[in-house]
């Protein structure tokens, strides 16, 4: 009998990245009092370090504005380092398209919530996000980005 290796999933280190935070219209855009707009861009990226190690980096900018003009813009970049092993390579880019951003979601949003807090503004809570719909939809795109591709060479 051969003997199967079990799956190795282990988190080695998650930090910040890259981290943004602009104010262009101070002092003045601390006189408002209206709610602002707020924007969000979500991005996940990924890429191998070594034989075993994923990089996974979980990028959002939140824009807020009032009036048209921009309250605050924040960019964080919350990356992690995974040890994957032993997964089949069918099974590889979903562990590192919505296991892994699931996992640094909570820490870029309390990043978010902290560096928007420490600027002066009230506290910016991100809602969840489904990582796996996201990623399906993702892939449904590029498969259909595919046909299409192909269809206009014909």
């Amino acid at each position: 009998m051969s003997e199967q290796q079990l799956p190795v999933f282990a988190i080695e280190k998650i930090y910040v990245k890259d981290l943004s935070l602009e104010i262009p219209n101070a002092p003045s855009i601390f006189l408002e009092r209206e709610t602002p707009e707020v924007n969000l861009q979500l991005n996940t990226k990924n890429e191998s370090v070594d034989q075993e190690l994923y990089e996974v980096l979980l990028t959002v900018t939140v824009t807020a504005r009032i009036k048209g003009k921009v309250m605050f813009l924040v960019e964080v970049q919350q990356a992690g380092i995974f040890r994957i092993h032993h997964i089949e390579e069918k099974e590889m880019n979903p562990v590192l398209g919505i296991a892994c951003p699931n996992i640094l979601f909570p820490y870029l949003r309390e990043t978010v919530s902290d560096i928007v807090t420490r600027a002066g503004f009230p506290t910016v809570i991100l809602n969840p996000v489904n990582f796996e719909a996201i990623y399906r939809q993702d892939k449904q795109k590029t498969e259909t980005d595919a046909v299409v591709e192909k269809i206009e060479k014909a």
